[in-house]
């Protein structure tokens, strides 16, 4: 973003690099886009990648995407013009297959040949209310080449490609100890899986980031702003009532979250089911009871949040 602000007055054109996050889910892949928006105080546009075909299929065109971000930055065309991007499940455009078809692939590689004058920069003709482009009808003008794109994905099966082609470099041996290092994505790695060469010659930055750990997770649900245990204590002191989580109990909810390999959206859906009851009857605990106690025995399931007067 320095370079859009450089340009202007310099004779050096310094061009974007867009960027690629491979990783599991609930590795914050989304969060990091978002954040980056509100730091550099720019539009952002969420966009999920799976109903994206080429234009004249059932689907949506990828001008949609285009119109979402003037959307957010409140249809300011020169606001939009610096905002970001963030395309999510990109993985999912994968070519099909490896050989060619006589059935043409409009929602995989398709998508990928209609990103590529977005990404690379150019005006792009977005119709204003979204939908099919018509001939006819009204369009706002983007210029695109200022509008960072990240995309993202969990890229199954990306791993296994590298270890094979490593494999074949160096034998098994060391497999184990390449393993621990951080693995490394290449360009040709993500045309093997299916991405198209000048789609990948698009983005020059590709990120891995790694799945979460046992304590990492523990450290989402209490450090965080908006940490999800922050969260449920605010609404109980409104009550009057101050909730308690023991550390065997933060424990296990990151053990059990880690189990399911969800990441950090797993937090919140074992704690949203364990307290859902308790949440109902919340209101009619106001004035009776000063404490809420949520230990091991409750995460497991054996017995309710205990309620005390003290």
């Amino acid at each position: 973003y320095k370079r859009i602000f450089y340009n202007k007055k310099s004779d050096v054109e310094i061009e974007k690099s867009n960027i690629l996050l491979i990783g599991p889910t609930g590795t914050g892949k989304t969060l990091i886009a978002q954040t980056l928006s509100k730091i550099l105080n720019v539009p952002i546009a969420l966009y999920d990648a799976t109903p994206l075909t080429e234009a004249g299929y059932v689907g949506e065109d990828v001008e949609n995407i285009l119109l979402r971000l003037i959307q957010a930055a409140n249809y300011d065309v020169k606001k939009a013009e610096i905002g970001i991007v963030y395309l999510d499940e990109v993985d999912k455009l994968a070519r099909k297959s490896d050989s060619p078809s006589l059935v043409r692939d409009v929602s995989g590689e398709g998508v990928q040949q209609a990103l590529l004058r977005i990404l690379e920069g150019g005006i792009a003709n977005v119709p204003p209310y979204g939908g099919r482009k018509h001939p006819e009808g009204p369009y706002i003008q983007i210029e695109t080449k200022n509008i960072l794109f990240i995309c993202g994905g969990t890229f199954e099966g990306l791993d296994e490609i590298i270890k094979r082609k490593k494999g074949k470099k160096m034998g098994f041996a060391k497999e184990k100890e390449e393993e621990e290092k951080e693995i490394k994505v290449l360009p040709e790695d993500l045309i093997k899986y299916g991405m198209i060469p000048e789609f990948v010659g698009r983005i020059p930055v590709i990120a891995t980031l790694k799945e979460l750990t046992k304590e990492e997770l523990k450290r989402i649900l209490i450090e965080p702003k908006n940490a999800i245990v922050k969260q449920y204590k605010k609404i109980f002191e409104m009550e009057g009532i101050e909730l308690i989580f023991t550390d065997d109990a933060l424990e296990l909810i990151a053990e059990n979250a880690y189990k399911r390999k969800m990441g950090a959206r797993g937090l919140r859906s074992i704690i949203e089911e364990m307290m859902l009851d308790v949440m109902f009857k919340l209101p009619q605990m106001k004035g009776k009871y000063n404490k809420c106690i949520v230990d091991k025995e409750v995460v497991k399931g054996n017995k309710k949040p205990v309620f005390l007067k003290e």
